[in-house]
């Protein structure tokens, strides 16, 4: 996920890369607070911790609310995985 951060902020050195782990691990953190359960192996939650981290490392400098997009990402993600729980009928 640290490469995936990397190319999505623009970064090519490796001087942020403890830094950025820990936007990850906080993103992590931040995503199971809201009630997601993560698979870490699986490319659309590595992408929704990327996404989440990208966001924590872009809003330092100017401190912008979640985009929407974001937002609607993990909404969508939480809303499958508790459908998933649940049976018809």
């Amino acid at each position: 996920m640290l490469e995936m951060l990397k190319y999505d902020l623009g970064i090519t050195t490796t001087a942020y890369d403890y830094r950025l782990t820990q936007y990850l691990e906080n993103a992590q953190t931040e995503i199971t607070r809201e009630g997601i359960s993560l698979d870490t192996t699986a490319i659309g939650d590595m992408s929704l911790v990327v996404m989440y981290a990208a966001w924590l490392w872009r809003k330092r400098a100017d401190g912008p609310g979640m985009p929407r997009m974001l937002r609607y990402a993990l909404n969508n993600r939480l809303f499958a995985e508790k459908m998933k729980g649940t049976t018809n009928g």
